[in-house]
């Protein structure tokens, strides 16, 4: 194969072409995602379907996707061609080598979605968990006090009150039986 441009098939210059501007695109793609940029002018926000529980949706036709696919099929199409391939085979290796690289980018970015954590406390997460009264919950609702508790893999310091007849006072073990519309943890003792 010659070294100039010019003297390249038509068939070659779009090899090429391809694999050059979606090199570039991935490059700041790439770039944008270190330094935590992101890509909503261009995409739409089509990468970023967020459901309320289950997390990021499975993309596989989004624009990142897309490069990664023109990307591949660039330079695998590329590599056939300094290997004497015919077109046919050609456009048939690229083909497959993109539409597996956009797989393998859809299934990337599907899990690392779901690695993400909101951070959003969700109360009802704490029914049925085990904790430590740390502020004085009064009996028969009297008066709210503080509970320890673990809830999303974080040990936090929540308002409790409890419908036993006597107080709760440091050190008690309870357990979450009802969350209030408000947000308070009602507990029941364990250790009585």
């Amino acid at each position: 194969m010659e070294l100039g441009f010019e003297t390249m098939t038509l068939f070659e210059k779009i090899y090429w072409v391809t694999a050059v501007v979606g090199s570039i695109f991935l490059i700041i793609l790439l770039i944008m995602t270190f330094i935590g940029g992101e890509m909503d002018d261009i995409d739409g926000d089509v990468d970023a379907e967020i459901d309320a529980d289950s997390g990021i949706e499975f993309q596989f036709l989004s624009f990142k996707n897309l490069v990664g696919f023109f990307t591949i099929f660039g330079w695998s199409g590329i590599a056939c061609l300094d290997a004497g391939m015919s077109t046919m085979v050609t456009v048939l290796i690229s083909v497959i080598c993109g539409l597996l690289m956009m797989v393998a980018m859809a299934s990337l970015f599907y899990y690392l979605g779901k690695l993400q954590s909101s951070g959003t406390l969700r109360l009802k997460n704490a029914l049925n968990q085990i904790g430590e009264v740390y502020l004085t919950i009064g009996a028969n609702r009297k008066s709210i006090g503080k509970v320890s508790i673990n809830v999303q893999g974080t040990l936090r310091e929540l308002e409790a009150l409890t419908n036993a007849d006597i107080d709760l006072v440091q050190g008690n073990v309870v357990i979450v039986k009802e969350v209030t519309a408000n947000g308070i943890l009602i507990v029941e003792p364990i250790n009585k």
